[in-house]
């Protein structure tokens, strides 16, 4: 079968990183979580001290964080225990690091950052450059990869994707409340799709899958159900 690239794009939450993983296990492609890329370059900024925040005014020192970029090593290594990618940020393993509120809090307006999104867009485009790659994340279908066979368009209430991400925290540890995770989606939200840089939006050809009331698993038939469709 002609292998393809599989674009999923959709709001934060949606399951998107755990369909696109299952989907690329089953049909054996590559998987390229983006959103953990940035959410890498997050901890990066934070790690460093490049990100300040003041009562009412939020700052990023996007000079010195693009220099950082550019001298990391950003990739994705395969556990094989697990099953699955993990991301890896100048060898160092962070795929529990980046999956916080601390991290999600600001990751949105690193990713507003247009030479961040262009430096990352290009290290994107290299990954996928031999096909037979599952890529999800904000802008893929419009910006990354827009000449993608397959694009799928993620979303779901906020208060089930609330909800799945309150658990989410909850089994790794971490105290916050319902209201907070809430808070933090709605904000993503807005963000994501009001920032000028590569906003989040729906392709004109991207089919779209509402998984309020689905099971990862239908969703992940389905999507290879449409994989398979095209050969």
């Amino acid at each position: 079968m002609k292998k393809i690239i599989i674009a999923i794009d959709g709001y934060s939450s949606t399951g998107k990183s755990t369909i696109a993983k299952r989907v690329a296990n089953t049909l054996q492609y590559v998987y390229i979580d983006t959103g953990a890329m940035y959410r890498a370059v997050t901890f990066l900024a934070l790690k460093r001290g490049f990100i300040s925040e003041g009562k009412q005014t939020l700052t990023i020192d996007k000079d010195s964080l693009l220099i950082a970029l550019k001298q990391s090593i950003i990739r994705f290594e395969h556990n094989s225990e697990l099953g699955v990618s993990e991301i890896y940020l100048n060898g160092q393993n962070i795929e529990k690091e980046i999956r916080g509120l601390s991290v999600a809090s600001y990751v949105s307006e690193v990713a507003k950052i247009p030479e961040i999104r262009a430096y990352l867009v290009a290290l994107q485009r290299e990954m996928g450059r031999e096909k037979g790659v599952v890529m999800d994340g904000r802008d893929i279908g419009t910006v990354v990869f827009p000449e993608a066979e397959l694009k799928i368009f993620m979303t779901a209430s906020e208060e089930i994707r609330a909800q799945r991400r309150f658990l989410e925290l909850q089994q790794k540890g971490e105290v916050t409340t319902y209201e907070e995770v809430l808070q933090n989606i709605q904000k993503r939200d807005y963000e994501d799709t009001h920032r000028k840089e590569s906003p989040l939006q729906k392709a004109l050809e991207a089919i779209e899958i509402d998984n309020s009331s689905t099971t990862i698993e239908e969703v992940v038939q389905k999507i290879v159900s449409l994989v398979r469709d095209k050969k």
